[in-house]
């Protein structure tokens, strides 16, 4: 079950419906990420072996000779009155051939989308998920750099200027939404080597990966609970690849956190199927004054204090210790509510989380948002996945 698999169940359920919208109270059979993920299986398609030349706005559009990419933005936000939400909206595009269609047909295609969309409503309690899918043809799905614009239907984010920024992001499902615009913030931040994000020793095992760390978010959240006008602090994070995990990775954690004094931190664990951490395990610390310093897996621990089992009966982590002594970084990192496990489709735990703990000596505290994946396919009790 690899990568291949995950593209034909995809394209099964984009024949079957152009768009699938998923409630987030209905459990959904779907891959695990060692399964999806498990070699890379996609022939002709270029891969990431050496640093890269950005450019922007071109950059924020597709690669289409990659097999996979992503544009990731996650979020948290507050009203006036300090009621707090997290957002995230994905968009996924997987790679069916590297070259153009060339059938006559519109509905032809060497691309299939796949978004992601959900709300996090602290004061209530709620989490709330969706999904679709589509064909990149017949202006269902697609995405461009200049200018920047990645949409599935009418789920998408739009750029503007010379850099593509601001941003403005829009999703609605049912009584759930979003419109927000994103302004620049601090600069593109190039994860890994110049860009280049080694994931394991195979050469071509990687991404290219970058990241828009502080953007200043404003616009409204619409929940069951009514409409809210809301300010805060969001992150895009893009990466394009033909990659996959190793053999010995079943998954990753993943942490991009926003410090109150302007610090923000991304790492990602890649976890091993024994239970340890993986060597290419990586990030990156973000200074207010745009400084940045690496960090190397043995620059980072990452203690679980606390765990939380989820109503299909697999358990995540829900609690972290993050120490990076290089930094002078010591926080804690808790969930805003236990519950944010997108079961989907691609199954994985993404969602809001505060920060509370110390820098160089000095308190802070923070928001930001985690990531999990992998945890599923322990045990192989289902046969759930992620995209990424």
């Amino acid at each position: 079950m690899r990568v291949r698999l995950l593209l034909a169940t995809l394209v099964l359920l984009m024949l079957s419906s152009c768009s699938v919208a998923a409630p987030p109270a209905e459990p959904r059979a779907s891959l695990s990420v060692a399964q999806a993920l498990g070699s890379p299986v996609n022939q002709g398609f270029a891969r990431a072996v050496q640093p890269y030349a950005f450019s922007f706005p071109r950059d924020h559009g597709a690669h289409p000779e990659y097999a996979a990419e992503w544009w990731y933005y996650t979020g948290n936000l507050r009203t006036a009155d300090a009621r707090q939400f997290g957002f995230q909206l994905t968009f996924f595009r997987f790679g069916l051939t590297p070259t153009p269609a060339v059938r006559s047909s519109g509905w032809a295609t060497s691309s299939i989308y796949m978004a992601h969309f959900a709300v996090t409503d602290v004061a209530a309690g709620q989490f709330y998920a969706f999904e679709r899918f589509s064909r990149g043809a017949a202006g269902l799905a697609g995405a461009e750099g200049d200018p920047f614009q990645v949409w599935l239907e009418d789920w998408r984010a739009d750029g503007q200027g010379p850099s593509g920024s601001p941003m403005r992001l829009r999703a609605k499902q049912g009584d759930v939404s979003i419109d927000l615009t994103l302004q620049a913030g601090k600069p593109p931040v190039l994860q890994g080597e110049r860009g280049l994000s080694q994931k394991s020793a195979e050469v071509g095992n990687a991404s290219y990966y970058y990241s828009l760390p502080r953007m200043p978010a404003s616009g409204s959240v619409q929940t069951p609970a009514g409409s809210f006008a809301v300010t805060g602090l969001a992150w895009m994070d893009r990466e394009w690849s033909t990659s996959a995990l190793a053999a010995n990775q079943i998954g990753w954690d993943w942490f991009a956190l926003q410090l109150d004094d302007g610090t923000d931190l991304m790492y990602y664990r890649l976890r091993l199927r024994d239970g340890s951490d993986d060597p290419y395990s990586k990030g990156i610390l973000i200074g207010p004054d745009n400084q940045l310093t690496a960090l190397a897996h043995d620059d980072v621990q990452i203690d679980v204090l606390e765990h939380w089992r989820s109503p299909t009966g697999d358990e995540y982590p829900s609690k972290w210790r993050l120490r990076a002594p290089k930094a002078g970084l010591d926080l804690t990192i808790t969930p805003l509510i236990a519950n944010q496990e997108l079961s989907l489709t691609v199954a994985y735990w993404e969602g809001a989380v505060q920060i509370a703990g110390s820098i160089a000596g000095r308190s802070v505290g923070g928001n930001g948002y985690v990531e999990l994946t992998g945890y599923r396919s322990q045990g192989e009790r289902n046969v759930h996945a992620r995209g990424q």
